[in-house]
């Protein structure tokens, strides 16, 4: 059994880990707000876009756009597909970068003309000790998403794409269900389909025109790269929420669990001390019959 001095320092380096875990959930929940707060502020954006593409493409439903192109004629063993990966820079937030790049893992190892698009420090670590070549690394990005840091990354994406060196292009993210549940999720951001913008109105709504100086194909061109950098903005935004909703969530499980063996400790320091005490007072006792029995003699 461990004695009084042992048990005391083990107490004592528990309540620094304890403190430390605490510091770690009030940081990302401060961090958590500021990233809600910012998705709020840019969710219009994004859906006045979706809505803009919407109302082109009511106007011009047969219009051609190598944004829309499905690439029919390409084998889909034969695809090149582009896989964005958001992870992040730091662990200690539970499962939040195993789910991610396991999923991103199994995707890339599906067919043999993939490029890798690696956002996070510890996501990069992991393919590079794999063997799995990444094309593209963006720094600095996941503890401090921006729509400039967002416009970095789709205008790499858009280069391979234009050139005609990517066929899709997927985003790899954790979207956050809510307080409780984040999950891993993929979406295609290239090509667009159609059918996901051009839903029924209502017989009775009234069907605006649309005048431009340009062409509509030329306004959709221009429109959709915005789209999809919204939409890329709108990942990383999610996913940083998500990995210190993580953290909160892992902080707070290793701080009830310090407090737990905190009191198992603190009932053993009291039992060895009691222990100790009542040993003391057996050896005075002790000790004292002996005298007695020398005088006597």
């Amino acid at each position: 059994m461990a004695n009084t001095k042992e048990i005391q320092k083990r107490m004592k380096s528990i309540q620094d880990t304890m403190k430390i875990t605490s510091a770690m959930y009030m940081i990302s929940s401060a961090k958590l707000r500021s990233a809600k707060q910012k998705l709020e502020n840019t969710e219009p954006y994004f859906y006045a876009l979706q809505s803009a593409i919407s109302r082109l493409l009511r106007h011009i439903p047969d219009a051609k756009s190598r944004y829309f192109d499905q690439h029919e004629e390409i084998p889909d063993d034969k695809k090149r597909r582009g896989y964005i990966v958001i992870t992040a820079d730091k662990g200690l937030a539970g499962a939040y970068n195993h789910n991610v790049i396991k999923m991103a893992h199994e995707l890339f190892e599906q067919g043999e003309n993939n490029k890798l698009f690696v956002v996070g420090e510890l996501g990069r670590q992991y393919f590079t000790k794999e063997g799995l070549e990444v094309d593209t690394e963006f720094k600095y990005t996941v503890q401090n998403p921006s729509l400039h840091r967002a416009r970095v990354i789709t205008e790499r994406i858009l280069e391979l794409y234009n050139n005609n060196e990517l066929d899709e292009v997927y985003i790899i993210y954790t979207k956050m269900e809510n307080s409780f549940s984040m999950e891993a999720e993929m979406m295609k951001l290239l090509p667009l389909v159609k059918e996901d913008f051009m839903g029924k109105a209502p017989v009775d709504i009234y069907q605006e025109e649309i005048k431009a100086d340009t062409t509509m194909q030329d306004i959709l061109e221009h429109v959709v790269p915005n789209y999809v950098n919204g939409f890329i903005y709108g990942a990383l935004v999610e996913s940083f929420a998500s990995e210190h909703n993580s953290r909160m969530m892992a902080m707070q499980a290793a701080t009830d669990s310090a407090k737990e063996m905190l009191q198992t400790l603190s009932i053993e320091y009291n039992r060895v001390r009691q222990a100790a005490i009542t040993q003391q007072i057996t050896e005075v006792i002790g000790g004292a019959k002996a005298q007695k029995k020398k005088k006597k003699k």
